[in-house]
């Protein structure tokens, strides 16, 4: 885009000086070549050739070739024409079209853009009239003609091109870049002069909650005022009250005394004087009683008698704080901080820092966040580690697109949205062991337990025939635990017990404990046991539950390995899991079924459709807030893991992807939220996420 530039000089005069006003009109080449150098008839540009302007004798310009071929059409009249613009008829001159004058105001127009373009595009020093061209590879300005320049032979691989193009070019990215500057610049201005009238606004917001809050304390102070006020003039009443009543007695007795008085001076009557004397005696007995005030005059108002006028001293000092922050959103992360996985929590952290990159270390901003599953709203919650970073929790329960929105002073944070793919299924976090006898390695593992105290994990290895010990941060391998109460490899549960570990095997229907070194603690043999499968124990009080899958029941022992209860007789199917705690025994058959130790069924969770599966595991979280339950099931020969609450809530639910488990046996508790889980088929232990 060429710009031309009209100058008009206005010479002014001012007394001893003059000074001179230049003014300058830039014009779009563009719309001027447009409206005033083509011709209107066939928008060609006008030149000094062919489309030579001329003018019209009704003042229209129009270029020689359109005229030509107008005139040449006539067929009734070949010595005139009409105006392509106006209609106007228009005699042709002697010489002919070509005869027209010319349009010497175009021309001249012409002429001025001409010489701007001169002075806009530098020609070559050494051979005037040669347009310079322009090297986009090399980034430099040349002359083909000049021998020596270095672009006398340019390469084929150069990108050149004339320099007024690249002027042009770099006219329009200059004006582009000058725009989205200033389009950046105001949205910056707009945005800082927004964040000064939200300050004016959280300015004049805390001037009246401290206005408000102190409002509240005086009227506090003087309801108290107004309450001792109340209370000492309640007291001085009373007293005053009881005084008055022993004044108005006094003066009663002084009445009757002077009454008693009056006349003596004439009494004659020896014994009417006398009898008046005892009288008289009587009543000082009375005015003794009456001599001293019944109530006394103290009256005090104490500050003293407690530390409440120190302690709210202090209080007012700590009273109230104001609290700004250093935070700059849009340096602030987002991480990821746990697998996208629907049924699952998915854990979002934010990271806050300030305007020089310096993390913080201090909550208190006002975050917010939102969040959608395939653009469907989902509840999400922020939850402030007061130590510059912020937990964003959310539990998607379908595989989607997930986006997450996090706003700091209700400004975006670098990495807002935060997106992610839900997946249908949770991929193990490790997978241990393989088939075999060596130290690494199973055969058929059919149950496994934790002993949180000793920070062991022990899994019973049937098709070996023994029990692995393995540490429960690394797996690594510690021991093998060989009993004759393993052999046969018919034992199918485990529990962890306050002196070592108990097994069940369903084909002698015994329980052995033995310790870690293997020795036998105690065998338990019971008349009542047809098929014993699963155990579980709870260490504190020592009893023990033991799932019969002959029976269909689950038979309660005490310390002493003696029957004491049976649960669920005839109402059990499989018994794919057992949990003890202190006041609950939890079965998992088709359903996770909640009794009390009296054997009264409390409630039923999550069943699991009639003939499409079943539970293989089950443990318990204890918590002072409550009790979860979570189970390993399959259900169509999908594997999962299922969390619920005592009171039936789903709180978590997730299947299990790549390498999915042939048939979980067993399943024990890690800490932060993970669950070991056996899989028998697969000769091997899988560690999963659950919450």
């Amino acid at each position: 885009m060429y710009c031309c530039s009209f100058l008009s000089r206005l010479g002014v005069g001012m007394a001893s000086m003059s000074s001179t006003l230049v003014e300058t009109v830039s014009i779009n080449y563009e719309d001027f070549n447009e409206s005033f150098l083509t011709c209107g008839t066939c928008l060609c540009t006008y030149d000094g050739g062919e489309h030579t302007p001329k003018l019209l004798p009704c003042s229209h310009t129009v270029c020689l070739h359109c005229l030509t071929r107008i005139a040449a059409s006539q067929t009734r009249d070949a010595g005139s024409f009409r105006c392509p613009i106006c209609r106007e008829l228009i005699t042709i001159p002697r010489g002919g079209v070509p005869a027209l004058p010319p349009s010497f105001l175009v021309n001249q127009l012409l002429d001025l853009m001409a010489r701007q373009r001169r002075e806009v595009i530098p020609q070559c020093s050494s051979h005037p009239g040669r347009e310079l061209l322009f090297c986009e590879t090399c980034d430099c300005v040349f002359c083909r003609h000049c021998a020596d320049g270095p672009h006398s032979d340019t390469p084929c691989d150069h990108t050149v091109v004339p320099f007024s193009i690249a002027l042009k070019r770099m006219s329009e990215i200059l004006l582009y870049r000058a725009n989205e500057c200033l389009s950046k610049l105001g949205s910056a201005r707009e945005a800082v002069a927004n964040e000064l009238r939200r300050l004016e606004a959280a300015a004049t917001a805390a001037d009246e909650a401290i206005d408000r809050h102190f409002a509240e304390l005086r009227a506090a102070l003087d309801k108290r005022h107004s309450e001792l006020k109340s209370a000492a003039a309640a007291a001085a009443t009373h007293k005053r009250k009881l005084l008055e009543e022993q004044l108005k007695l006094i003066d009663a007795e002084k009445s009757k005394v002077e009454a008693e008085c009056s006349g003596l001076q004439q009494q004659v009557e020896v014994r009417e004087v006398s009898s008046r004397a005892a009288a008289l005696g009587a009543r000082l007995s009375d005015a003794a009683a009456l001599a001293e005030p019944r109530e006394n005059a103290f009256l005090a108002v104490d500050f003293g008698h407690n530390d409440a006028q120190q302690r709210f001293a202090e209080a007012l000092v700590e009273l109230g704080r104001v609290r700004t922050s250093t935070t700059f959103p849009g340096l602030c992360t987002l991480q990821l901080e746990s697998s996208c996985v629907c049924g699952l929590e998915v854990v979002v952290i934010l990271r806050t820092v300030d305007y020089h990159g310096e993390p913080r270390s201090t909550g208190g901003d006002p975050v917010t966040a939102a969040a959608t599953l395939d653009d469907a709203p989902l509840p999400c919650a922020v939850t402030d580690m007061d130590s510059g970073l912020y937990r964003i929790s959310l539990r998607p329960w379908s595989p989607g697109a997930l986006c997450v929105r996090v706003l700091v002073f209700a400004r975006g944070v670098r990495d807002s949205p935060l997106r992610a793919a839900v997946l249908a299924a949770a991929a193990p976090l490790a997978v241990w062991g393989a088939r075999g006898a060596g130290k690494d390695q199973l055969s058929q593992p059919v149950a496994i337990a934790r002993c949180p105290k000793r920070r062991e994990i022990y899994v019973l290895d049937a098709g070996n025939s023994r029990v692995k010990v393995l540490d429960e941060e690394t797996f690594a391998f510690k021991t093998h635990i060989v009993n004759e109460g393993l052999s046969g490899r018919s034992c199918t549960g485990i529990a962890v017990t306050a002196d070592g570990v108990l097994v069940v095997n369903w084909r002698t229907r015994t329980l052995t404990e033995v310790n870690t070194e293997g020795a036998t603690l105690r065998t338990i043999r019971s008349e009542r046991l047809v098929e014993p499968v699963c155990v579980a124990a709870h260490p504190a009080s020592r009893r023990l539950a033991v799932g019969d899958n002959g029976a269909r029941a689950v038979f309660l022992f005490d310390a002493q390995g003696n029957i004491e209860r049976e649960v669920g007789s005839g109402e059990l199917g499989l018994v794919g899991g057992l949990a003890l705690s202190q006041d609950l025994l939890i079965v998992a058959d088709v359903a996770v079924k909640v009794y009390d130790l009296e054997g009264n069924l409390k409630n039923t969770l999550a069943p699991v459709p009639k003939g499409r599966g079943g539970y293989g595991g089950i443990a318990v979280e204890e918590s002072e807030e409550d009790l979860r339950i979570v189970c390993a099931r399959s259900v169509r020969g999908r594997a999962g893991l299922v969390v619920v609450s005592a009171s039936g809530a789903v709180l978590a639910a997730s299947e299990l992807a790549e390498r999915r488990p042939r048939r979980v046996a067993g399943l024990a508790l890690l800490a932060g939220r993970r669950a070991l889980l056996a899989d028998l088929a697969g000769d091997c232990l899988r560690l999963h996420s659950y919450w």
